[in-house]
């Protein structure tokens, strides 16, 4: 059962305190930036990560945009080459992603990835946001704040008409100055991954030209090619033969379990740890059913992805 009405927070420090109080909980806030309002949660804690994608409806496990409050706290996160670190001294704060390979020891969750080595990262502009992002003195992960596949949300009440029983609450910063998605850059040679509301000519201003985006570059916003082990995957596996290692959902015998008790959201959260630690393993992986509902759509995808012939 969902629950009641998001509360709608105002643009004042009590505001910010309880949208604060709400993240360190695993709570799903939405927030103003400048491109559009973004549905924000702790960016280390897997399950309430998974809950974005329960909230939305996302059908794919899409990497997620990590928010910071500055360059040395992004630092902390992902690796910044000359290039990148240039882009962010001239366009951050502002509309502009940059993706780059995760930082030693970065401690986001592996559902922000998509199970990838790299990530997104952006220093948002609007006020609101970075007095949030203070405050909560953390990584919030955020894409748009709207059902998966409607319009973009540039007002609190677009989030509240869309999500108010699916979310914790809004903080109200008014109606977003720039109304599109952060561009998106990353990769060798740097490449153009998502137009938005930071102009191509600006960045190539500085950059040079972008190279139009490969297949091996995954991003926010793409259709990506999805994380696979090296190891091949069997599914609908209810035991693991002799050479194989068991990825178990439910109360059942396995060597790791997705959700002991069933639960699709921590089911997601540990998707992409657990395929990574068996692939470890050198062995095949069998893996156990999982309910076709809700986020268990987004894990099968995944898995049918993973297991698919390569």
């Amino acid at each position: 059962m969902r629950k009641t009405t998001a509360k709608h927070l105002t643009n004042d420090n009590e505001g910010i305190a309880a949208a604060v109080r709400f993240l360190n909980d695993g709570r799903l806030v939405a927030f103003a930036t400048e491109t559009v309002y973004g549905l924000g949660a702790d960016a280390r804690d897997g399950q309430a990560v998974a809950r974005i994608y329960d909230a939305k409806g996302r059908p794919q496990f899409n990497p997620l945009i990590v928010h910071v409050q500055d360059f040395d706290t992004a630092q902390r996160y992902g690796v910044f080459d000359a290039q990148a670190a240039q882009l962010a001294a001239a366009f951050w704060p502002g509309p502009l992603t940059l993706v780059v390979p995760l930082a030693t020891g970065h401690g986001l969750s592996p559902l922000v990835t998509a199970g990838l080595d790299t990530v997104g990262i952006r220093v948002p502009a609007h006020p609101l946001a970075r007095q949030l992002l203070a405050a909560f003195n953390g990584p919030i992960a955020a894409p748009s704040a709207n059902p998966s596949g409607r319009i973009s949300p540039t007002t609190a009440d677009h989030v509240l008409a869309g999500l108010s029983d699916r979310i914790d609450a809004v903080l109200d910063g008014g109606p977003c100055p720039v109304g599109l998605e952060s561009t998106i850059v990353g990769g060798a040679p740097l490449a153009l991954l998502r137009h938005g509301g930071l102009a191509q000519s600006d960045i190539e201003a500085l950059s040079g030209p972008l190279a139009a985006a490969g297949p091996d570059i995954r991003a926010p916003g793409q259709l990506a090619s999805h994380y696979a082990p090296r190891a091949r995957i069997r599914l609908n596996a209810m035991h693991a033969s002799a050479d194989e290692v068991l990825l178990g959902f439910g109360a059942m015998p396995c060597d790791l379990n997705l959700s002991a008790r069933g639960d699709l959201i921590e089911a997601a959260a540990n998707l992409f740890g657990h395929l990574h630690n068996l692939d470890a393993r050198d062995m095949p992986i069998a893996v156990a059913p999982i309910p076709n509902t809700g986020l268990g759509r987004a894990i099968n995808d995944r898995l049918n992805r993973a297991a698919a012939p390569r």
